[in-house]
């Protein structure tokens, strides 16, 4: 985060020196205008896996991870993001409120396929989406093929959705 700065902005665009001082006065504000561009480059990229109709929820879900897994840079910022909202009070609202432009969605697709309790399954989904992100972007995880993909997100909707704990659904692909 020590690299956002004011002029580091301004080369990376080719901007005049100060063009960004003109937007975003304090480091406040520049975090701050940044979160939210990043919020909407990733809602842009997101949006066609959150709010198509084609395809069943597993692909839907297995290509929305590949978009982020494939934009690294971009993840990566929105994690030094989150770990900054925890330390700054007026990035956190901004923060919230980008998370839940994708968590209402996921609600919406859970309670379609017949979730008993969409908003936890939600909650739930966005955290082993999440898990399965920073693995394979910061941690130890190799990069999943779309197929891996596909296949962890069956396997947890299986537990998810299922009427009967001990059953999975074979449903969840769509057509």
């Amino acid at each position: 985060m020590r690299g956002l700065t004011h002029r580091a902005v301004d080369e990376a665009a080719g901007l005049p020196p100060g063009s960004t001082s003109n937007l975003a006065r304090t480091r406040a504000a520049l975090l701050e205008l940044t979160l939210s561009r990043l919020a909407e480059l990733e809602l842009r990229a997101l949006g066609p896996a959150l709010t198509s109709p084609e395809g069943g929820i597993v692909d839907r879900v297995a290509e929305g991870l590949l978009v982020q897994l494939n934009d690294r840079r971009r993840t990566l910022a929105r994690y030094e993001l989150a770990l900054e909202a925890t330390r700054r009070p007026e990035l956190r609202g901004i923060y919230d409120a980008a998370g839940s432009r994708f968590r209402d969605p996921a609600v919406a697709l859970l309670a379609a396929q017949g979730s008993r309790d969409p908003v936890r399954h939600a909650r739930q989904l966005v955290a082993f989406s999440e898990g399965l992100m920073f693995d394979a972007i910061v941690g130890a995880g190799a990069m999943p093929t779309l197929e891996e993909l596909r296949q962890a997100v069956e396997d947890l909707l299986a537990g998810m959705l299922s009427r009967d704990p001990g059953e999975g659904h074979e449903s969840f692909r769509g057509p």
